[in-house]
Order: C-alpha cells, then sequence, then structure tokens
C-alpha cells in the first residue's frame, strides 16, 4: 500500500513540475526576452491602430470621427495596454519611455535596442495594416506641425507634452502607485487630455515610434526630425525632474513597473 502511495505521490509530484512549475520557471527565465519583445511589438501596434488609424478614417470617411475622439481614442488604447500587459514588459510603447526609465536607472540599458526596434516595428505593421484595410495614405495618420506653425514650435510643444507624460509615467511607476490601475488611469488620462489641447500645434505625437510607422508606410518623412528631438529632450528634463522629486532610481518598485514581473533588476533594492 505505501509502494502504491508513493508512486501516485512521484506521479503528482512529476506532473507539478513538468505543467506548473517547469512553465513558470521557464517564463521568469532572463532568457525568455522574446515575450517582453512580442508584448512591446503587440502593444505599440495597438496603440498606432488607434492613434493613426484615427487620422486615416476621417480621411476615408469624412465628417465622421471628430478632433477630441481621435485623440482621446490612443489615452484609452494605452489605458487597456497597461492594464493587460504591463506586467509583462512594462508597457514602454514608446522609445522615449524605455530611454527615459534606462536614464532613471529602473531599466536596463542592454534591452533598450530591442525595446526600440520592435516598438518601431509594430508601429510600422499597424500603419501598413491600416492601409491596407482602409485604402488611404499612411500620411494622413502620421503627425505634422499644424498650418501656420513651423517646426521649433511643433517641438517645443512636443518637448514640453513629452515632459508631462514621462513625469505622470515616471512617478506612477515608484512607491505605492506602481504599476497597474494607478498607473493605467494616470498615462491614459494624460494622452487624452494633452491631445485634446496640444494637437492643432504638433499632433500631440509624444512617441517617435507613433509617428515613425506612418511616415515609413506614406513615406512621407516630413518633420519627422520634430518628433524624435522634441520627445526625447522631453523624456530627459522629466528624468532630471524626477530625481529632484524622488531622488535616484532603481528601486524595487520603479525597477518592476519598468521591467515587468518576468526577471527584475533592481540597481538599489533595499529602496520602495
Amino acid at each position: 500500500m505505501s509502494e502504491q502511495l508513493e508512486q501516485a505521490e512521484r506521479g503528482i509530484l512529476g506532473w507539478i513540475d513538468r505543467d506548473i512549475t517547469g512553465p513558470l520557471a521557464d517564463f521568469q527565465d532572463p532568457n525568455q526576452e522574446w515575450r517582453r519583445l512580442f508584448s512591446e511589438f503587440y502593444g505599440t501596434f495597438l496603440l498606432v491602430l488607434v492613434a493613426a488609424g484615427g487620422g486615416m478614417m476621417s480621411q476615408a470617411f469624412p465628417n465622421t470621427i471628430s478632433r477630441s475622439a481621435a485623440v482621446v481614442a490612443p489615452g484609452l488604447m494605452v489605458m487597456g495596454i497597461i492594464l493587460f500587459m504591463g506586467k509583462v514588459s512594462g508597457a514602454h510603447l514608446n522609445p522615449a519611455v524605455s530611454l527615459a526609465f534606462a536614464l532613471r536607472g529602473d531599466f536596463p540599458w542592454r534591452r533598450v535596442p530591442g525595446y526600440i526596434i520592435v516598438q518601431l516595428a509594430g508601429a510600422t505593421v499597424a500603419a501598413l495594416f491600416l492601409r491596407w484595410v482602409i485604402g488611404v495614405s499612411a500620411k494622413y495618420g502620421s503627425n505634422y506641425p499644424g498650418e501656420g506653425y513651423g517646426a521649433w514650435q511643433a517641438l517645443l510643444m512636443e518637448a514640453v507634452l513629452t515632459l508631462g507624460l514621462v513625469s505622470v509615467i515616471l512617478g506612477t511607476a515608484s512607491g505605492a502607485q506602481n504599476i497597474g490601475v494607478f498607473g493605467a488611469l494616470g498615462v491614459g488620462s494624460y494622452i487624452a487630455l494633452a491631445g485634446l489641447w496640444g494637437s492643432p500645434i504638433s499632433g500631440t505625437s509624444m512617441n517617435p515610434a507613433r509617428t515613425f510607422g506612418p511616415d515609413l508606410v506614406g513615406l512621407t518623412f516630413t518633420d519627422y526630425w520634430v518628433y524624435v528631438v522634441g520627445p526625447l529632450l522631453g523624456a530627459a528634463i522629466a528624468v532630471g525632474i524626477a530625481y529632484v522629486l524622488r531622488g535616484p532610481g532603481g528601486g524595487k518598485s520603479g525597477s518592476g513597473a519598468a521591467q515587468g514581473a518576468l526577471f527584475t533588476e533592481a540597481d538599489r533594492p533595499e529602496q520602495d
């Protein structure tokens, strides 16, 4: 009887190791970087699908999508994305955010190139999909300085708006706020609010990947540099402000929010 019991116990333990513990350990293995990269690709695809889709749908169906709807939709999408995949990759969706987290010390520099590549790829695939389905040029889904405004004005607007965005992201990625509902509500709401008042001047990209995809597919890189320099400048200033407000980064909460829950590396694990 005891031998049968031992066999049954070995069988149960073997099943647990094979079907539960093993896959979980594999998922948390730092070598499983592809999970994070796929998460960033998919999340950026969904973001650009909505952000660029508003302008392209407006071109295909005039007077059906208001400016308010077009700028609020990306905020709502980001809110959903953070909630469903923030724990996997940190839900950066934006090269400026990845660089800001790295500058802050919450994200390993070696992961930054991979994140940026898949973010640009996700944005490009989204623009290709929109062009194929809607049947209009992807240039209508991109960002440009508003009529009557110069590139420098659009750049300043992008820098200031991104400064606010990254400040919200870094702030909700620390201490009690951490990732989750607070981060989703804060970041999503900020994107919608920034779009409601800032879009006439710059289009409120705040994201080099969001503009890159439609520009590449539409073969129109007019003033694209504005949407690289502006967000990166704003993100860098936001990192400096975060240091003034909360001191150095690299704590458990900030690193966990920036990297997701697969394998978190904290430079200062004793910090929250």
